[in-house]
């Protein structure tokens, strides 16, 4: 028994560090991403990046793959997947029209305490003290480093709320299915949804890229997959109660981008609630190593 809990806590382990490491990718992402969208349609850069990232996936599968994941027994939870993805895409960036960026990102991330609560009504599982202290508090470290101020409208607000809930729900939706399927498959299967929605608008959209975006648009494709690959596998190891809260360093990841690419430099709010985030996150780690050693030596 204590050997079975043992291996439980070394994977939840692992599972975080993947997932540290996916959410860090994905801030370089979210950096280029802000680069390219200032010459370019937001759903063509999802469907060249999508595009990118399905090419790399059939290299290494073969194109049979797409017709086993379209006729497998999880199709549905797939395609719901890609549809809560393109909603989450879709809210976010019709809410940045009337948001602040401080208001739009304190109440996105409110994402990993969707994702902690889901995980107990539709995962069954058991969030320790540990979880949701780090969840709370590293929820209050990003409202200190946003600083929202001022009233806000009540529909932009709620679309960002569905972005967050949206993206909560595809990672308890790859926690669910990370056991049947590979993420190789999870991969391609989203992103061949979102080329497939995506190609619809082209014609309607499609500006020509200079070659600076297209070396842009490669290394988006590349960063893209990465982040994915690494965050698929931290779910499928860890519970997602125990990876939501360190969603949290993606945002201590943008100011730095911020500041080296922009020249942004933030006041002190953010660097004091970035120091609640990364505290909130230690917290857990050393919660996480501290019941890992305790259940090996018990």
């Amino acid at each position: 028994m204590s050997s079975e809990a043992s291996h439980l806590q070394s994977r939840t382990m692992l599972g975080i560090g993947y997932a540290l490491a996916g959410f860090s990718i994905f801030s370089i992402q979210d950096a280029t991403v802000k680069w390219l969208v200032t010459s370019l349609p937001v759903w063509e850069v999802l469907f060249l990046r999508s595009i990118l990232i399905v090419i790399g996936c059939l290299a290494i599968t073969g194109p049979r793959r797409l017709v086993e994941i379209a006729t497998g027994p999880n199709r549905n939870a797939l395609l719901i997947r890609t549809a809560l993805i393109l909603t989450a895409w879709l809210a976010y960036f019709t809410a940045s029209r009337s948001l602040h960026l401080a208001e739009l990102v304190t109440i996105y991330f409110s994402t990993p305490i969707f994702a902690v609560v889901l995980s107990v009504f539709v995962l069954k599982e058991t969030v320790g003290l540990a979880r949701w202290a780090a969840t709370l508090v590293g929820f209050t470290g990003v409202v200190i480093a946003a600083s929202p101020a001022g009233a806000v409208h009540f529909v932009p607000v709620i679309l960002v709320l569905i972005a967050a809930f949206s993206w909560a729900w595809t990672n308890i939706l790859v926690r669910m299915i990370s056991s049947k399927e590979s993420s190789l498959n999870l991969m391609l299967a989203s992103n061949a949804g979102v080329v497939v929605v995506c190609v619809l608008t082209l014609p309607f959209v499609w500006v020509t890229p200079d070659l600076f975006s297209l070396l842009l648009i490669l290394m988006l494709g590349l960063v893209g997959a990465s982040g994915q690959f690494l965050l698929f596998e931290g779910y499928r190891l860890a519970p997602a109660s125990a990876v939501a809260p360190f969603e949290y360093i993606t945002l201590i990841w943008s100011f730095g981008w911020g500041f080296l690419i922009w020249g942004d430099w933030p006041p002190l709010a953010v660097f004091q609630g970035a120091g609640l985030i990364l505290a909130s996150g230690l917290c857990l780690i050393l919660a996480e190593s501290w019941k890992s050693r305790s259940l090996r030596h018990a």
